[in-house]
């Protein structure tokens, strides 16, 4: 059993180690630190957290390096993140409160998570089982060619070109555009499909074909929009944090290859009271990311779903800053499209 001295030492071991990547020592920790007792007295409490297997020493030398486990129990512990600084939250607000739509917001969303923690940052899309057709748009480029766009009520935004084997009038244009709005007009997107296929049957012969092409086109992009999508950012960290990677970097690389991989472990993680899942290093070991760690949080969109974001390091990382950035991105990205 660690006592509370001991969780007192773990947790500057843990913190410095973070901030220097050298292994600590009794020593530092006595001149770093008021714990009011001998070096002896910490020699002591480390051995007990060696014990313990919570620290570990990484070659013959008086310093100790945290354990997964370690790392575990410090995290545990961590009662109260730290407040992200008001330059931070300002960061945030300014950066994401410029999108323009629900792919823009997700994209500044994700490259901001990254610059926040120098993490590789991680974002699912909201799924899209209750998610509605706001409305459709069917754009005249050219004689021959059509943009549809589809919009959701949550702010998704699915273009697709069409081309077509007869010329076009803005006549024929205005019924279709009527009867797409009329017939998908707050339809969920999973009974579109099935609307979408007798379209042409509502149509003349000489006009069906027509109906049909642009029917086709609305079907493939709602079936691509409800595929699991995941964004990613900051890859490049992660050759900078090289050396905390004992083994080798490149399983890691293939990981997050994989979004399978990512979103599987993603909707197994279970948050916990500060509203962020940790999973860290041998906890992960079945999804490839056995030297890593790995947090998310959730957030809604504005049609209710749920979707997780979050960022991947090595696990020597800056736990406390990292869970507080997860946390308010999420959370201010939910209050956005709750607006939206």
């Amino acid at each position: 059993m660690v006592s509370e001295r001991g969780l007192e030492v773990l947790r500057v071991i843990v913190q410095d180690y973070v901030a220097s990547r050298e292994p600590v020592g009794s020593k530092t920790i006595v001149d770093r630190y008021a714990f009011g007792v001998s070096a002896a007295t910490i020699r002591n409490d480390m051995a007990q957290l060696e014990e313990e297997e919570l620290i570990a020493a990484p070659h013959t030398s008086s310093g100790r390096i945290p354990t997964d486990k370690g790392y575990r129990v410090f995290v545990d512990q961590l009662s109260d993140l730290r407040p992200l600084s008001a330059a931070q939250k300002h960061a945030i607000e300014t950066f994401l409160g410029s999108s323009v739509d629900l792919d823009d917001v997700l994209s500044r969303t994700v490259r901001l998570l990254s610059q926040l923690t120098s993490q590789v940052a991680l974002l699912q899309y909201p799924t899209l089982s209750r998610t509605t057709i706001r409305h459709i748009e069917v754009v005249l480029l050219a004689p021959t060619r059509l943009l549809t766009v589809l919009i959701t009520d949550g702010g998704r935004v699915e273009q697709r070109m069409v081309d077509l084997q007869r010329e076009v009038d803005e006549t024929l244009l205005d019924d279709l555009r009527s009867r797409l709005n009329s017939t998908l007009g707050g339809c969920p997107l999973a009974e579109a499909p099935t609307r979408l296929e007798h379209l042409g049957e509502s149509f003349p012969p000489e006009t069906a074909p027509l109906a049909d092409a642009v029917a086709r086109a609305l079907m493939e992009q709602i079936l691509a929009g409800r595929q699991d999508r995941f964004l990613m950012a900051g890859t490049g960290n992660l050759a900078r944090t090289e050396k905390d990677f004992p083994g080798s970097i490149h399983p890691v690389l293939d990981a997050i290859e994989e979004q399978v991989v990512l979103l599987k472990l993603f909707s197994e993680m279970a948050h916990d009271g500060t509203g962020v899942a940790v999973s860290i290093g041998r906890e992960n070991a079945q999804f490839g990311l056995a030297e890593a760690s790995v947090l998310s949080s959730g957030y809604r969109s504005s049609s209710g779903e749920l979707a997780r974001l979050g960022v991947l390091g090595p696990t020597r990382m800056d736990y406390s800053n990292n869970m507080a950035a997860v946390r308010a991105v999420a959370r201010y990205l939910s209050r956005l499209l709750g607006e939206g």
